[in-house]
C-alpha cells in the first residue's frame, strides 16, 4: 500500500530548538522553484544576503547561506579558516564547545580547551590568559549554549584577540535574533547561525558572515576544483580539506563570478530570506526585548510552580530556560506526557544534565504569551499526576504579574 499524504501532528515545541516555523516562512518556502542562474534567483541570493547583513549587524560583503544544517556553517567555517596544525583555542560551557573541539580536531587543528562546570561561563580575562599561554590562530567559542542555557559575554573578546592576533569565531546557532549579537562592534571575524531557533525557521540554511580579515586567510587557501577551473585559476597543494564546505568557493558561487560549486538550495533560501525579513521588520532591538519578555514570564512561572532555574541567571538566554527535574521524578516520563496528552514538547538535556534538566524554550514565533502560559498551566497539571505538590495556578499566575510589571 502506498504511503499515504504527510500529515504531522498538532504540536508546540516549547524545547530548545526546533522550534513552531513562523507560518509566513512555510509560505515562502512553498514558492516555485527557478534554474540557478536565473535572474530572479541570483538577485534573491543578492537580497538575502543583504538581509542577512543587517541581522549579524555587520558591514561584512561576504555575508551568506550554506547549505546545509547549522553544524554544516560551523564546519564550513572551521575547515575553511584552519589549516591542519594550526592551533585552536575553545571555551568549552557546554555540549556545543566540545562539539567546536570535535570539529577543530577533524580539521587537523592542534586544539587547546578550557572548561568551566555547565551552566556557568567565562570571564574574559580567563580566556586572555588561555590566549597568552596558547597562542592560537583562532579562538573558537559558543555564544549561547542550550545544553546549558546561559550566554558567554562577547563584548571584551574582539579587542583581546585583535592585540593578540587571533581570529574570533562565535556559533550564534541558538541566539542570533532573540538575544543581542553586534558582529563588527564586537570584533568578530566569523559567525555562524541556523534558522531552527530564534530566526523562527526549519533547520536547513546556515547563514554566515565573514570579516575581510577571515576572507584573507580563506582566499589564501583558495583551490578551484578541475571541471571548472578556468586558465589562471588557483590550484593549491594545501587547500580547504573539504569541497562541499570550501568557502573558497563557496564565496566565488555567491559572488560575481557566480562559480558553478553546487546547486543552491532554493527552497531554504526563500525561507531563510523570509526569517531575515520577519526579523528585520519586527526590528533587532524589539526581537531581542520580546523574546527577554517571555522568557523572564517562563522563568517567573517555573518558579510559581516551586521549581528551581538551572545555572547562572545572570548570563540567562533570553530564549531558553534551564529547570532542574524536582527530585523522585522521571523527567523522561514528564515530557512524554506533555507531548502526548498537550502536543508540547520541551527538551531534556546532554552529558552531565542528562535527567536532571529540562530545557524549555520561548523562541521564535512561539515567544508569545499564550505559547508560555499554555505550557505553564500543561506542565502543573502532568506535575500534579506524577505527585509533585504544586499551588494551583501557581505557574500562570506567576507569569501573568511579570507580564504586568514589564507593561
Amino acid at each position: 500500500m502506498p504511503a499515504g499524504p504527510i500529515d504531522p501532528p498538532a504540536r508546540l515545541l516549547m524545547g530548545p530548538g526546533p522550534i513552531t516555523a513562523y507560518p509566513r516562512v512555510l509560505q515562502a518556502m512553498s514558492a516555485q522553484l527557478v534554474g540557478q542562474y536565473d535572474p530572479f534567483m541570483t538577485a534573491t541570493m543578492a537580497e538575502t544576503q543583504a538581509l542577512y547583513r543587517q541581522v549579524f549587524d555587520t558591514a561584512n560583503d561576504a555575508t551568506l547561506l550554506v547549505d546545509g544544517t547549522s553544524r554544516a556553517g560551523i564546519e564550513a567555517a572551521l575547515v575553511s579558516l584552519i589549516t591542519p596544525g594550526d592551533r585552536v583555542l575553545v571555551p568549552r560551557f557546554g555540549r556545543f564547545g566540545h562539539l567546536l573541539v570535535e570539529i577543530a580536531e577533524r580539521c587537523g587543528a592542534e586544539v587547546h580547551a578550557i572548561d568551566v562546570p555547565w551552566g556557568q561561563v567565562f570571564a574574559p580575562e580567563a580566556i586572555e590568559a588561555a590566549i597568552r599561554e596558547v597562542r592560537p590562530k583562532l579562538l573558537a567559542i559558543v555564544h549561547g549554549d542550550t545544553s546549558t542555557t546561559v550566554a558567554q559575554p562577547l563584548e571584551e573578546l574582539g579587542a583581546i584577540c585583535r592585540e593578540h592576533d587571533v581570529l574570533l569565531y562565535c556559533d550564534t546557532t541558538a541566539s542570533l535574533g532573540g538575544n543581542a549579537f553586534r558582529t563588527d562592534a564586537w570584533g568578530l571575524d566569523a559567525v555562524t547561525a541556523g534558522l531552527q531557533k530564534c530566526l523562527g525557521g526549519p533547520s536547513g540554511s546556515a547563514p554566515i558572515t565573514l570579516s575581510p580579515r577571515a576572507v584573507a586567510v580563506i582566499e589564501s587557501r583558495k583551490s578551484i576544483e578541475a571541471g571548472i577551473r578556468t586558465e589562471g585559476d588557483p590550484v593549491r597543494q594545501d587547500r580547504i580539506r573539504s569541497n562541499y564546505f570550501d568557502l573558497a568557493q563557496i564565496l566565488d558561487y555567491w559572488g560575481p563570478k557566480r562559480l558553478n560549486h553546487h546547486t543552491e538550495a532554493t527552497t531554504m533560501l526563500y525561507g531563510a530570506r523570509e526569517c531575515a525579513r520577519i526579523l528585520l521588520e519586527e526590528g533587532l532591538d524589539a526581537s531581542v526585548a520580546r523574546h527577554r519578555l517571555h522568557g523572564e514570564a517562563m522563568l517567573a512561572g517555573v518558579q510559581g510552580l516551586g521549581l528551581v532555574p538551572f545555572g547562572d541567571l545572570a548570563h540567562r538566554m533570553t530564549n531558553v530556560l534551564g529547570v532542574e527535574i524536582p527530585e523522585g521524578v522521571a523527567g523522561d516520563a514528564v515530557r512524554a506526557e506533555l507531548l502526548e496528552d498537550y502536543g508540547i514538547e520541551i527538551g531534556t538535556s546532554f552529558g552531565p544534565l542528562h535527567g536532571r534538566v529540562w530545557r524549555i524554550g520561548t523562541m521564535g514565533y512561539n515567544a508569545r504569551r499564550d505559547a508560555v502560559l499554555g505550557t505553564l498551566a500543561a506542565l502543573e497539571a502532568v506535575l500534579r499526576r506524577h505527585g509533585v505538590r504544586v499551588a494551583a495556578g501557581g505557574g500562570t499566575e506567576a507569569a501573568l504579574d511579570s507580564y504586568a510589571g514589564a507593561a
